[in-house]
């Protein structure tokens, strides 16, 4: 199978620079930097334009309306969920991207090689305004039943992970991080292996699982290297799959993703492929960290489909 790549889309080469920003990112523990990254973006010579959203699908919209206004790159400053709301203007398109690294997770920003530091990495995508610099970086095209498409740009997850993110978001208390900790607890009181049935470029596999993963980049989470193979530069998609796990043995395996060690646990099994076709009963995936599609769903790795400014 060939590989699927992106459509090239053209973008102004000296037009502003519009920046999507979330204050809230971290729980607001860079929201005093914001006014000296616009500085230091702004050394690139060109205007900066913040962008204005209250919600998740208003920062959406203000970057399309970007694109679509003559925008000549789009900076993410926040976590994942902020990465993954700018991909789904930017994804497929000419326009440069650069993510200056201020959430929770950071995950994207740190597979695809950003300075850790906010400042560090805005003066990093300056440098790269200004010498018109870029590499080029894939993406996963997410493809539902319905025919609605999505983008991400480090790990689906769809077992166990994405159940205890759909009932944390569902809860009403209590609020904050111990709303996902309960979560946890009543998902693993319910654990039980679901019956998956995954079609890798074409091969058909059924089986059984807690834990599956799609990877683009290697971690999600903040840091757990669920796909620690994936390479976001080669075409592929990994796919992670954890079987029959009870919860003793879960709760065992969990901590090795951190360091990407689980894919040694004979339960484990590790795949690569172009396209991912996924179904299961009763999954709602999360993609970034942000809810996403119901399975069946279709993933597809798509070669250069971002254009990162390095």
């Amino acid at each position: 199978m060939l590989p699927v790549t992106a459509p090239d889309r053209s973008s102004p080469v000296d037009g502003p620079v519009a920046v999507l920003a979330n204050p809230s990112a971290a729980r607001g523990r860079h929201r005093d930097l914001l006014p000296d990254l616009v500085r230091r973006l702004s050394a690139a010579g060109r205007p900066v334009r913040l962008l204005a959203a209250g919600t998740a699908a208003e920062a959406e919209a203000a970057c399309h309306a970007a694109l679509a206004g003559g925008a000549g790159a789009l900076v993410a400053v926040g976590g994942d969920g902020t990465v993954h709301r700018a991909l789904q203007a930017v994804a497929g398109t000419a326009v440069p991207f650069g993510v200056v690294p201020a959430g929770t997770g950071n995950d994207f920003a740190a597979d695809t090689g950003a300075p850790a530091d906010p400042s560090a990495a805005a003066d990093a995508i300056a440098v790269a305004l200004r010498a018109d610099r870029t590499r080029p970086v894939d993406l996963a095209r997410l493809t539902g039943a319905d025919g609605t498409t999505r983008w991400f740009g480090a790990v689906l997850a769809a077992g166990f992970d994405a159940v205890v993110n759909e009932r944390a978001n569902r809860m009403r208390w209590p609020r904050g991080p111990r709303r996902y900790d309960l979560a946890i607890l009543v998902e693993l009181a319910r654990l039980r292996p679901r019956r998956y049935t995954l079609r890798l470029d074409g091969v058909p596999h059924e089986v059984d699982a807690v834990l599956v993963a799609v990877g683009n980049c290697a971690s999600y989470g903040g840091g757990m290297r669920v796909c620690p193979a994936a390479d976001p530069t080669d075409g592929l998609l990994d796919v992670v799959v954890g079987g029959r796990f009870d919860r003793r043995t879960l709760l065992r395996v969990k901590p090795r993703i951190y360091r990407g060690t689980h894919v040694g646990h004979p339960l484990v099994r590790s795949y690569r492929a172009r396209t991912v076709e996924l179904s299961a009963e009763g999954i709602t995936t999360y993609a970034d960290g942000e809810r996403g599609l119901d399975l069946p769903l279709t993933a597809t790795a798509v070669p250069a489909a971002l254009h990162l400014l390095r």
